[in-house]
Formats: C-alpha cells, structure tokens, sequence
C-alpha cells in the first residue's frame, strides 16, 4: 500500500510529491527527498514536521494518515539556532513603548442618542467660549488700556510734557486692602502710643523719686550743720563780759 506524501519546501526549492510505500520510516525520507534536490542541505539542519508540532525519526508514514485518505501534508523547514536569550524581554520593553505612544481618540465614537464624542466636545468648548465672552472683552479692553497709557508715556517723555509724563490719577477699589492696609496702620499706631505712653510713665516715675531723694538730703545736711554750730559756740572760750563802774563822789562839790 502506497501513500502520497505533499513536501512544501523553502525557497529556492519548489514543492514536491512523492509516493513512497505505508512502511517507510520519517527519518527515510530524507534521502528521497536528496534524490530528487541534490543541492539540499545536511539532514542535520533540516526538520520534516507537520504543520503543528514535531515527529519521532522512527513514526510510519502510515500513522499519520486514516484509512480513508491516503495523502500526508509535511513540512521540509531549516532548524534555526537558539540565540543567547533576553528576545523576550526586548519584545517586553518594545511593547512597553508603543503602548505607552499609543493615543485613546474616541473622537470618531458615538453616544447613546448617536451623536459623535467630537460634536459634543465641540459643542461644550463653544458654551465656555460664550459664557466667556465678557471676560475676554474686558481684558482686551485693559491691554488696550494699558498699551495706550505706555504710549502716552513714552510720547510725554520725548516730548518732555510733565503733565501727561505724571500721569492721570486712577481710582483704586480694592476695598479689601484698603481695609487690611488702614487695620494695620492703626494696629501700629497704637502699639507705638502704648510703648510712648509706657516710657513717659517710666521716666515721671523716676523723676518724681530723684525729687523727694534731693529734698532730704538738705534738710539733714541743715540740721547737722547747726548741730555742728552749736557744738562749736558751747566749747570755744567766750570770756565774761566785766562791767565797769565808775565812782561819782556824792555830795562834793
């Protein structure tokens, strides 16, 4: 009993037929297939594999077919060499990256109604756009404002103009600050008056001891002083004053 084998081969080698008996070993064909391509390489860099998996050297070509069917497809592939190692975490890494690019556009995607995701996000910006409108004018309208008053100062400063050099006067309505600025002025204030009020107490305090300490002291120092006199008149020698009378002749003539 004969079977028909279907060798698909790799370039430049075409695909081949062969009948070969039921009995012939996997590891036979080999030299069939020599016979027919001369030029084919060593048997040990060559495979004859199904289209999925591998077959044992020594299976008949009879087990890899039914009864019904007498045709066996095979594969002749060269063996690749194993390399060092480390493919698969370069794949690994690799895939990392173009993950990490990969862009989430939903844009072109609809919602429950059927309404694209770009036509709702164009619809939202343009409802910010108009709710914003007044913002935007106002501050066109400072630029302007701004822009302007720079180029009338730049003009006043060559044309030497004081008045417009000095500028115009702006009111300020920052209420807030000026509530803050004036709180802090008078916090200020006040603690300064209370250090102020402090030393002027400290120093009439000190003046009013200096006052009583200078008005004892002469009064002490004056009655030492006559204590000291009278001492002085008690001992010192005063001779006693001697009266001196002189005899009138009573009755001479």
């Amino acid at each position: 009993m004969s079977t028909s084998i279907l060798f698909s081969t790799f370039p430049p080698f075409p695909t081949l037929s062969l009948l070969v008996p039921s009995g012939t070993r996997i590891n036979d064909l080999y030299e069939l297939l020599c016979d027919r391509y001369p030029d084919l390489p060593a048997s040990e860099t060559l495979t004859i594999s199904p289209h999925s998996g591998l077959l044992a050297p020594d299976i008949r070509v009879s087990e890899l077919h039914d009864q019904s069917s007498n045709l066996v497809t095979l594969r002749l592939v060269p063996r690749l060499r194993g390399g060092k190692g480390g493919f698969g975490s370069q794949l690994r890494a690799a895939g990392g990256r173009m993950s990490s690019q990969k862009t989430n556009n939903n844009d072109s995607c609809r919602d429950l109604s059927g309404r694209r995701l770009s036509t709702i996000k164009t619809a939202k910006r343009l409802v910010d756009y108009i709710e914003n409108e007044d913002e935007r004018k106002k501050a066109a309208t400072e630029a302007k404002k701004a822009k302007l008053d720079k180029l009338e100062r730049k003009i006043a400063l060559a044309s030497g103009d004081s008045e417009t050099l000095a500028g115009r006067k702006h009111r300020f309505d920052d209420t807030e600050y000026l509530e803050e600025s004036q709180e802090i002025v008078d916090n200020v204030k006040s603690a300064v008056t209370a250090g102020l009020f402090k030393k002027k107490k400290k120093a009439k305090t000190n003046h009013s001891n200096l006052s009583e300490s200078s008005s004892t002291l002469p009064t002490e120092t004056k009655a030492s002083g006559a204590s000291v006199v009278t001492e002085k008149v008690v001992d010192s020698p005063v001779p006693t004053p001697i009266a001196a009378t002189a005899s009138v002749p009573v009755g001479v003539p």
